[in-house]
């Protein structure tokens, strides 16, 4: 049961976050697109060094200055593994005109959709190898602190809905169509987790070092893409203030239900 609520959660989120299409009228406001952004990066760096990197350092089962290799080899593999993703990829960023990736015939739609399921990939990774830890018994992380990782992802993740299916509505498309696109954008999340749980049931060993791959593949989502986008036009201090928000959040989930 733990496993299974552990991988939709975040989907949830994204599905509520979507459904805002169906409530909402007109355009998202770039002040509210901004401090959403924010929210969402903070969450995500919280998760990230609370969640992922130091228990990576704490199980790494080394002792001196050897007990950050695993962290530092796995969080650097993981900015390469997105880099990768990235260049291989053929998406276009909400608000941009100009498609990145290799070149394709996709619709800005599909492109659309493919750049958010390149930021929430690493997201159900950071959830199914926290999921991992715990089938193998590791110390320093419980059930909570699962369900910890996997709730702040969704609260951050429904902001992230609607800044996927309002945009989309704006474009032209239906209130239905834009909300699925937003809700499957999601899908990759569970999928994501499901992955990585069967890879650490296969080697148990490598545990420290995927809790850094997912560390440094949703650090990397945070610095190449949410936080450019938040910290574009005026009044950029809101996506300051989302990011505190956030990662205090996720910080104060992490502590407490941990």
């Amino acid at each position: 049961m733990t496993i299974l609520l552990g991988t939709l959660i975040p989907l949830l989120g994204t599905v509520l976050g979507s459904a805002f299409v169906f409530f909402m009228r007109g355009q998202m406001s770039p002040l509210l697109e901004r401090t959403l952004l924010g929210f969402a990066s903070g969450v995500m760096v919280a998760a990230s060094v609370w969640s992922l990197l130091i228990p990576s350092i704490e199980m790494s089962g080394f002792t001196g200055p050897m007990s950050v290799m695993p962290a530092s080899v796995g969080f650097l593999a993981g900015i390469g593994f997105l880099l990768l993703i990235d260049q291989l990829t053929p998406h276009l960023h909400i608000g941009a005109d100009t498609p990145e990736g290799p070149r394709s015939k996709l619709s800005r739609t599909a492109m659309l959709a493919l750049a958010v399921t390149i930021h929430n990939f690493p997201e159900g990774m950071a959830v199914g190898v926290v999921i991992a830890s715990i089938m193998q018994g590791a110390e320093g992380i419980s059930t909570a602190s699962a369900l910890a990782v996997a709730i702040g992802i969704a609260i951050q993740n429904v902001p992230e809905g609607a800044i996927i299916s309002m945009p989309l509505r704006a474009e032209g498309n239906s209130r239905m169509k834009s909300f699925l696109i937003g809700s499957l954008s999601g899908v990759v999340e569970p999928i994501g987790s499901v992955l990585i749980i069967l890879l650490a049931s296969l080697m148990t060993p490598v545990l420290p070092y995927l809790l850094a791959f997912a560390a440094g593949a949703m650090l990397y989502v945070v610095v190449e893409e949410l936080i450019p986008e938040a910290s574009q036009g005026k009044h950029t201090n809101l996506s300051t203030i989302g990011f505190a928000i956030g990662f205090v959040l996720m910080m104060i989930l992490d502590v407490v239900l941990g």
